[in-house]
């Protein structure tokens, strides 16, 4: 691959996600149950939210983190490169195309693209790790989920903890052609991986206070808390594709809370981390 080719293939993703952004802006059919929220939502609701868009910046700094760990460079580099990944991740299925479009921004991408794809494998396969964790202590303080999933789900979580565990164990072994990769390092991205889950939670909490999807005295309960990784467990472990991701999110929203609050919650926290950051690619891009 030429540095030509890959310029050209950069925009080109970048013209079909801002595409694809006005598409889902343009398509969405529930604006007015968005309006009528916004109209309930009072003074403290409001700085909640405010909070939860806030911490967008903060979600994509662990991000570009996790990635600085995995490819040293300079943080604001990662920045960059993570931007712009949002991009190419919500026009391509399962979000495949996030990590080699780090490469193509990334200076002599062409020749690191084999480097790249291998720690775009241990920062999915670290990230996935910390979800099912964290969404696993949040299952055994709340057996009944579980119960209500079926036997299916529960085989289907234990086999991708096995792939997961597998794929961690021989990545140095796998990978040693193209990356450095040791435990430390492996450990590492987990934690990194799990701070980032827990940034999600805490949007997610902000934005379920916001909407009154859970009552006000609830939502600093325990039991809630343990339900938010559960969330992010549920979004992940499920087939998806960018077009129907939102409404993934919305379904496994009510399912955990119960509320039709709670499905518009689980879309609009998905617009802010999805949403802004292409947005915000353009400035980004700017002053990187």
């Amino acid at each position: 691959m030429n540095r030509e080719f890959l310029n050209t293939l950069k925009w080109v993703l970048t013209v079909m996600a801002y595409a694809y952004l006005v598409y889902k802006l343009a398509s969405y059919d529930r604006y007015d149950l968005v309006a009528a929220n916004l109209r309930a939502m009072g003074g403290a609701q409001w700085l909640a939210l405010g909070v939860c868009t806030l911490l967008m910046p903060l979600n994509m700094l662990i991000e570009a983190w996790r990635w600085q760990t995995l490819m040293p460079m300079s943080l604001a580099e990662a920045q960059r490169q993570v931007y712009y990944s949002r991009l190419a991740a919500i026009v391509t299925p399962w979000h495949l195309g996030e990590y080699p479009a780090r490469g193509l921004v990334m200076n002599d991408g062409e020749k690191q693209m084999d480097k790249v794809l291998s720690m775009g494998a241990v920062g999915s396969a670290t990230m996935t790790a910390a979800i099912l964790i964290l969404g696993m202590v949040g299952l055994f303080f709340h057996p009944s989920f579980l119960h209500r999933l079926g036997d299916s789900y529960l085989y289907a979580l234990t086999g991708t903890a096995a792939v997961i565990g597998i794929c961690i164990y021989f990545a140095p072994k796998w990978l040693h052609r193209w990356a450095q990769i040791n435990g430390a390092l492996l450990m590492k991205s987990v934690l990194q991986s799990a701070v980032r889950v827990l940034c999600w939670c805490v949007q997610l909490a902000l934005t379920l206070y916001a909407l009154q999807a859970v009552a006000p005295d609830d939502i600093a309960t325990p039991s809630v808390w343990l339900q938010l990784p559960i969330y992010y467990l549920l979004v992940t472990i499920t087939p998806n594709i960018p077009v129907v991701e939102a409404g993934v999110r919305g379904a496994w929203a009510i399912f955990l809370f119960g509320t039709p609050n709670a499905a518009l919650a689980g879309v609009l926290l998905w617009a802010i981390n999805t949403f802004l950051p292409c947005l915000c690619w353009l400035i980004v891009r700017k002053r990187t």
